[in-house]
Order: C-alpha cells, then structure tokens, then sequence
C-alpha cells in the first residue's frame, strides 16, 4: 500500500509539470503574435505624415492600397472616388485600436484636412478648388489615428484638378456644360479626350502607395 501511495504522488507531480510547461509554453507563443515587427498591425514608425500622424508600416504584400478620382459633378460640385485594396472601411464608432486592413481615409486639399471618410464616395464642394490646379489626396489611416505606412511611405494617392470660370453667358448652345468625363483622370492615371478649354479637367498623380490598375471598389 505504501508503495501504490508513492506511485502516485510520483504521477501526480509529473502531470504537474506537464500542465507548467504547456501554459508557459501557450503564454509564450501569444506574446509572440501580438508583438514585435512581425505582427500584422506593423510596426509604428518614428516618422510621420506631413501631418504629423505617426507612420505605422506594414509589409508591401497585402499591404492596403488606394486610388482616387474626381470628376466633375453637378451642382457646383466635385465627384470623389476611392479605390481600394486588402482594405475595409471601418464603420463610425469603431474602438480606436489597429486591425489589420481595417480603418478609414482622410481627405486632403492642398495639405488640408477636408474631411475624414468611411466610404468610397464623397462630394467636395466647389467652394474648396476655387479657380487654379488643386492637389486632392486621399490617404489611409488605421482606427486609433497611426497612418498605414510601406517602405516609409504613407499609403496614399493624390489627382490634380484644374477649376476654371464658367463659360460666358453668351457661348453658343451645345457648347456649356460640365467636363467630358473622358478627360477625367481614373485610378491608373490615364486620361482619354480633351476637356473643353473652360471645363474643369482633372490629372491624377500618386504619391506614396497607390492602387494598382482594376483594383476593386472599397467593402
């Protein structure tokens, strides 16, 4: 009987040690996804936007990407929209913490802050691109505010756009109107026909990551 006791105990103490080293083990391994460079939230950078929001970079494989078009749209306005890619728009409210892919965009006036969007399309006044070239840029944040970042880059693309005065009163009929969207500038920066003279016109130029060619429409 003494014996049989001692056995025991013996069992006992090695199921012990196995249960100590299986937890230290699983400890281990989630530390090691949650941290360091190799995690798929990246690493924030020391360098920041022209903004100053801290960088945040990811590897180039997967990483998100986005483009921009605008257009002229009726009612004294511009038609702004987004392209992007292994990228979600967050919904309003969302905890301000990073996930991989997830965020939203900032839209930008000649360095200035227009305002920050969920979705793909926006409406820009005309009253922001008086008469002369404006650069609109569309960049991508993570939820708590860090800029999704490759190769030190922000993730971001930029159009020009080209505001002139409306025609005379006194144009021919058939002749006013709004740009020939075929001399708007789409996400690969190609651009087809010609605007009339005193039509706004668009240009796209990318800055940083921008979307590739057939890139899909933001989910």
């Amino acid at each position: 009987m003494s014996w049989t006791r001692g056995l025991l105990a013996v069992l006992a103490v090695c199921v012990l040690l196995l249960a100590g080293s299986v937890g230290c083990g699983t400890s281990g391994a989630h530390e090691g996804k949650n941290g360091g460079s190799a995690s798929p939230v990246g690493k924030v950078l020391d360098g920041t936007d022209k903004q100053g929001g801290r960088l945040r970079q990811v590897d180039g494989k997967d990483a998100p990407e986005v483009g921009i078009e605008v257009q002229p749209d009726t009612g004294d306005s511009w038609d702004v929209r987004l392209t992007v890619r292994h990228f979600r728009f967050s919904a309003a409210g969302t905890r301000a913490r990073p996930v991989a892919g997830h965020g939203y965009a900032r839209l930008y006036v000649d360095g200035r802050l227009v305002t920050p969007l969920r979705t793909a399309g926006y409406r820009l006044p005309a009253r922001l691109v008086p008469r002369g070239t404006h650069h609109v840029t569309a960049r991508l944040y993570a939820d708590d505010g860090t800029v999704w970042a490759v190769k030190g880059e922000p993730v971001e693309s930029t159009a020009d756009i080209t505001a002139s005065d409306p025609e005379p009163s006194g144009t021919p009929a058939g002749t006013q109107g709004a740009a020939d969207p075929s001399g708007t500038a789409g996400p690969s920066g190609t651009r087809s026909g010609t605007p009339p003279m005193s039509a706004p016109s668009t240009d796209l130029r990318t800055e940083g990551r921008a979307s590739p060619d057939h890139v899909g429409e933001a989910s």
